[in-house]
């Protein structure tokens, strides 16, 4: 499993443009193949921070979502309402290889 983790900042004065952007960006996203699940987080402090986290089997198929022109494009809309992105790319810990759930 590969995880793309994104975080970034709402421009405040962007913030109602953001949302309405927002949900149909992540139905986007699902249109290009290799995503397997989206997760959005916020800070409960009620900030206009943002963490979002993408899904994919392995590397390979991260890499030909990533480049794809629809996601490039997705990219650059982003931007128009953010501030400070951060991407990062996480594998698979070789010490928890799968998910441990409590009760196991």
């Amino acid at each position: 499993m590969v995880l793309y983790i994104l975080k970034w900042n709402i421009r405040p004065d962007q913030m109602p443009a953001y949302m309405a952007w927002a949900k149909g960006a992540i139905a986007r996203a699902f249109t290009v193949p290799g995503l397997v699940e989206i997760r959005g987080y916020r800070p409960v402090t009620g900030t206009s921070q943002a963490v979002m986290t993408y899904e994919f089997a392995d590397l390979a198929t991260w890499q030909a979502w990533y480049e794809h022109q629809d996601i490039q494009t997705l990219m650059l809309e982003l931007r128009a309402f953010t501030t400070d992105m951060n991407m990062e790319l996480w594998g698979t810990s070789p010490m928890v290889p799968g998910p441990i759930r409590a009760g196991a």
